[in-house]
């Protein structure tokens, strides 16, 4: 193993996000505008690929290569050439008509062979044996679904119960999106290369690229500058600047007054839960407005809450007065009770935190003009975001990234859109991906948390947008934290609330 300072890949991922168009620019500017050869950012990829198996599978002797026709392909050749020459045995499986290899794939083919790997048609119902197998077969230059023996290879692959190592994305997956092409490999990691690819974040893509690790390819950086993100990643980096030290003279009134709005009957923890998240990432004063019959249970859970009890009808004006937040739609459900709630917010100026039941009769009211507003955040799950736009759930995981520009432009403010690899849309036209969180986060109760957290954030100066990017950011890696010692099952919203703290005092 080489050390950390040496490696050529590494687990920290730039923040710099691309599609793959633009991964494709910037790999033509290094090889025209900075001479570097094709041949050696492919020899490069092979070797950081190489290394990067050999770390994770030391006792590994034997690999099966999976190489389609393209420089993708190059790429497996260069890694069965360097299995070889480190004393492995290296099958390359050919998939497609090698007689299409040509340029600096088919110097890498005929570098492997030089080198003695073996290699072999790809034959369907074949059994490969191998201690790891390498996905190099279609790249980012995939547009439609898997055809052919493509789709046959990825099957063998799925199958093996080999470890598989995906080379640059796992092949099928859509690198802009995130979306399975009909088929995809299931990678226990991959590693992308020169521009990290946006749908490797999101999307269905969790489920295939395993472990994610990059390779800049000593690529210049001013090759990396010279080409706007198409995406940011969200990470520590952003909240520290975010999240300054205060002064020494701070009192509560500096840090901001959240109310939170909701919990119609039966639905009081969604309020309790989003109140303590928004003190627990330091709002100044924390308000509740409710249902009469929640009172005591909040105050018991969380004395610091001024709570107020309201019923069908009530003005809560006083309560506004007093806010310079709004959160909004935890636990309100849909009733008339509700809904007066919700328009009574809508009605001031001040910014606010739109989420849950708030979503739902929002979207029965998009076409309305109260239903665009420059000032809010809007925090809706695939559900509630296929109700904003009038569409399907299937229909908006094709493209997520295409999905949430949609909700913004529309509804202006700054957008969350929640799930796995959640994405934020920003109010000055910015997209966000957040990288952290774990399936555990799958139970009730973690949205109002995340309602909270938002919402105390923007108390404190944040702006829409950093604080809809820092609140995601927040509560997914306090879902981490809250599983590294009890695991995923069984993880309760409420259980992140120590780590949440934790997080926005690192510095």
């Amino acid at each position: 193993m080489t050390s950390d300072t040496t490696k050529q890949y590494t687990s920290e991922l730039p923040s710099a996000l691309y599609r793959a168009a633009q991964v494709r620019e910037l790999d033509r500017m290094a090889i025209d505008d900075h001479g570097i050869p094709g041949f050696d950012l492919m020899s490069r990829a092979g070797e950081a690929a190489f290394e990067l198996l050999r770390d994770q599978w030391p006792q590994a002797r034997r690999l099966c290569v999976f190489c389609g026709v393209g420089n993708n392909g190059g790429d497996g050749y260069v890694i069965a050439a360097l299995a070889e020459k480190a004393g492995f045995e290296a099958q390359v499986v050919q998939v497609g008509d090698v007689a299409k290899t040509q340029g600096d794939a088919l110097t890498a083919l005929q570098r492997a062979r030089d080198e003695g790997a073996e290699f072999a048609a790809f034959s369907e119902g074949t059994q490969y044996r191998a201690d790891v197998i390498v996905d190099a077969l279609l790249g980012t230059g995939l547009n439609g679904d898997v055809r052919g023996d493509y789709v046959a290879a990825i099957d063998t692959i799925n199958h093996s119960n080999c470890p598989v190592l995906a080379v640059d994305i796992p092949s099928g997956l859509c690198s802009d999106t995130g979306r399975v092409l009909g088929t995809a490999v299931r990678a226990d990691c991959s590693i992308s290369f020169i521009g990290l690819k946006q749908g490797l974040l999101t999307g269905q893509a969790p489920d295939y690229v395993g472990a994610l690790y990059f390779a800049s390819l000593q690529v210049p950086e001013a090759v990396l500058s010279s080409l706007p993100a198409s995406a940011q990643l969200i990470g520590q980096a952003h909240l520290r600047r975010w999240l300054p030290p205060r002064s020494r003279l701070s009192h509560k009134g500096n840090h901001g007054h959240v109310l939170v709005i909701g919990g119609d009957l039966g639905m009081g923890g969604a309020v309790a839960m989003a109140a303590e998240a928004a003190g627990r990432v330091g709002a100044g004063l924390i308000s509740v407005i409710t249902r009469p019959q929640h009172i005591a249970a909040i105050l018991a859970r969380r004395p610091e809450c001024m709570v107020l009890g309201v019923e069908e009808g009530d003005s809560i004006s006083h309560g506004l007065q007093q806010a310079d937040v709004l959160v909004v739609g935890p636990g309100i459900g849909q009733s008339a009770w509700g809904l007066s709630l919700l328009q009574q917010a809508l009605a001031t100026d001040l910014p606010l935190v739109l989420d849950a039941d708030g979503l739902n009769l929002l979207a029965a009211r998009r076409q309305e003009p109260a239903a665009r507003r420059g000032n809010w955040v809007l925090t809706p799950h695939p559900g509630e975001a296929a109700r904003l736009l009038s569409s399907t759930t299937e229909a908006l995981g094709r493209d997520r990234f295409a999905a949430i520009s949609a909700l913004q432009q529309h509804y202006h403010g700054a957008v969350v859109l929640k799930g796995a690899g959640s994405l934020i849309a920003g109010d000055e036209g910015a997209l966000w991906v957040c990288h952290s969180g774990n399936p555990g986060m799958a139970s009730g109760g973690m949205g109002d948390v995340l309602s909270g957290v938002i919402g105390g954030l923007l108390a404190q100066g944040l702006t829409l947008e950093q604080a809809a990017a820092a609140g995601v950011q927040v509560h997914a890696a306090a879902g981490d934290r809250a599983t590294e010692q009890s695991g995923q099952r069984g993880l309760l919203a409420t259980d992140l609330m120590p780590y949440i703290r934790r997080l926005v005092n690192l510095r």
